[in-house]
């Protein structure tokens, strides 16, 4: 911890740079006003946050296929539809088999790399740094390949796979070359449950719709009228307060005296 000073007509002495009097109290302003600035940028987070929620609340929720599709033909607009997500065709590499949404393969080489590195030794009393060249191994990615299956279902309506965006990949194997080359496989399994928040428009969906896997219609919309946003700022708000309030006492402000 710091120590500090205080003297009686001029401030706080924390040796760097001392805080007076008039400093605090215009400090005092100065936080009163960053946090009416964070006041009226809170509102408008919170009210943007309000107009995304009245759209969730009104959209409508569909879990039967007929609904689905008749949504889509009467342009029914924003709607959470929940069902299963299904490859239409499927994808694979030979060498690891099985059937996949997608699949990515992954060609890493074990290299060899140095770096220095410090060491500290005592001379005659006195600490003296030198350094050495050390040697390591790492499997580094040096190139890609996948291939993504060209149409998935959902809740029994097939769309061209770009339509959604289809859950993350999961490891699936390692295929050694040699000593010094190796594949690694990821890939997407050919059926998921869950949500989807799009637009029902023009007998088709939004592209790059979201997929919410293993989340129903409520926890979806749940998820998505989280208010974390205004919290996260005011987190870094104050946080900015401070950094601005410590570099205005750490500046001379002689303007002040």
């Amino acid at each position: 911890m710091g120590y500090y000073h205080w003297h009686r007509k001029r401030g706080f002495d924390f040796g760097d740079f001392e805080i007076t009097k008039r400093e605090i109290l215009a400090s005092v302003s100065i936080i009163a006003i960053m946090l009416l600035i964070g006041v009226l940028i809170s509102g408008k987070i919170s009210e943007h946050q309000m107009d995304k929620n009245e759209i969730y609340n009104k959209a409508v929720k569909i879990q039967s296929s007929d609904i689905f599709a008749y949504g889509m033909r009467t342009n029914v607009g924003n709607a959470f539809v929940y069902g299963d997500l299904k490859a239409v065709d499927t994808v694979t590499y030979p060498e690891i088999g099985g059937e996949y949404m997608y699949v990515e393969k992954v060609k890493e080489r074990y290299t060899k790399h140095t770096r220095r590195v410090a060491h500290t030794k005592t001379v005659n009393g006195k600490s003296q740094t030198y350094y050495t060249t050390e040697t390591y191994w790492t499997w580094d990615r040096v190139s890609s390949e996948e291939q993504i299956c060209e149409e998935v279902s959902f809740l029994d309506c097939v769309f061209e796979s770009e339509k959604i965006d289809i859950p993350g990949t999961e490891y699936i194997d390692t295929i050694k070359e040699s000593s010094h080359v190796r594949y690694k496989y990821y890939g997407v399994a050919t059926q998921y449950t869950g949500t989807i928040f799009t637009e029902l428009k023009g007998n088709t969906i939004s592209d790059n719709t979201p997929f919410y896997e293993n989340k129903t219609i409520d926890e979806t919309v749940e998820l998505l009228e989280s208010r974390g946003g205004t919290i996260i700022f005011w987190v870094l708000w104050i946080i900015f307060i401070g950094f601005c309030v410590y570099g205005f006492y750490y500046l001379d402000n002689r303007w002040l005296e």
